[in-house]
């Protein structure tokens, strides 16, 4: 029975888990987006959102804890200089998960996983204006007022001087 069960243990020994989420938290950091299976990103997440917490506030204390999660120097350093500056004003929500489908060999749910600030295709998309009643009337009065001044479609005629003189 598993009464009081807080965390998925994604099939692994304590330090199976630990040491994977580990290197995990560190890719994500260091390439701010990766693709994993929806298990492993859920419990990614819940791991990695203290951390990103912790980096706001930029002391010796904190990076020690930090390191004693990623226990890789390049990952702090990147997390401390880098991506804290872009959360600082965020309160919370450091990462999104988006689902891609399913592995082609085992049908396991596959995602991505990113940080939300560093996503530049979602940060430059543009809202859609909403289309009402009223400006699709617009539409369809002005539609006939620019077709009016359209002429017939040029005559090869027309076109053969125009060649010669751009020759």
């Amino acid at each position: 029975m598993r009464h009081g069960k807080k965390f998925n243990h994604l099939g692994r020994t304590a330090s199976h888990r630990d040491a994977m989420l580990s290197n995990m938290a560190t890719s994500l950091i260091m390439h701010k987006r990766i693709t994993t299976t929806l298990a492993k990103a859920k419990a990614l997440k819940k791991f990695v959102e203290p951390l990103l917490t912790k980096s706001k506030q930029d002391t010796t204390n904190a990076r020690r804890v930090v390191f004693s999660h990623l226990q890789n120097k390049y990952a702090v350093t990147e997390l401390f200089q880098v991506v804290s500056p872009k959360i600082a004003d965020r309160p919370g929500g450091y990462t999104r998960i988006i689902k891609t489908g399913f592995r082609q060999g085992d049908q396991a749910a596959m995602c991505f996983i990113e940080l939300v600030d560093f996503d530049e295709n979602m940060a430059k998309t543009t809202k859609k204006a909403t289309r009402t009643r009223r400006s699709r009337k617009a539409a369809a009065a002005a539609a006939p007022a620019v077709e009016a001044p359209a002429t017939e479609a040029p005559t090869a005629e027309a076109e053969a001087p125009a060649e010669q003189a751009a020759e």
